[in-house]
Formats: structure tokens, C-alpha cells, sequence
């Protein structure tokens, strides 16, 4: 005896249908081709949640160091003067205190030096 599949191929068919909505074309109407399509955005998925962890830090780096520099040290003697005093704080909260509370900012800055 065969087993039959049609109840599940049809709920299989039409999750990937709902998850390429959108898609021009053939990708968000055609079950082989927006198979492939969603495969492939999927992967995009995967990759963009690596990518926005660095874009992140590259940011948080980028706003240091111009606060860093509007106090007249470099981000790199900035960091290596916060880890020889024993300063632990993130570079997410050090980026946010070089944009939102410069005053504050300036005196970790004056710890440092």
C-alpha cells in the first residue's frame, strides 16, 4: 500500500508560497522556483545576522573613536589606558555615553590620560 501524501505536500507547497509573498514574479507564484528563492533568502538571513553584529561594533568603534578624538587621545591609547585601569565597559554602552553624554564621556577620558 502507497502512502498519499496530499494533505502534507499542499501544506508544504503553501508555507513556502506564504514565506516567498512578495517576490517579483515567477519567485512569489511558482512553488519550484520560489522553493529556491526562499532557500536562497534564508541563507541571506543567516549571513545578514552575522553581518550586523560587526556593523554594529564598526559603528560603536566609529563614534569612540570621534569622541576620543574631540578630547585629544586615539581610540587605541583611549581602550589600552580603559584596560590597564581596570575600566570594564563595553564598547555599546561607551559609544552611546560618547553621543548621548559628552561631559560624562570627557571625564572617562580624563581618568584615562
Amino acid at each position: 500500500m502507497r502512502i498519499k501524501r496530499s494533505v502534507n505536500a499542499l501544506k508544504k507547497r503553501r508555507s513556502i508560497l506564504k514565506s516567498a509573498k512578495g517576490y517579483r514574479g515567477a519567485k512569489s507564484k511558482l512553488y519550484r522556483v520560489a522553493k529556491q528563492q526562499v532557500m536562497r533568502s534564508g541563507q541571506y538571513a543567516y549571513i545578514g545576522r552575522k553581518q550586523k553584529k560587526r556593523n554594529f561594533r564598526a559603528l560603536w568603534i566609529t563614534r569612540i573613536n570621534a569622541g576620543c578624538r574631540q578630547n585629544g587621545i586615539s581610540y587605541s591609547r583611549f581602550i589600552a589606558g580603559l584596560k590597564s585601569k581596570g575600566i570594564e565597559l563595553n564598547r555599546k554602552v561607551l559609544a552611546d555615553m560618547a553621543v548621548r553624554e559628552p561631559e560624562a564621556f570627557a571625564n572617562l577620558v580624563g581618568q584615562v590620560k
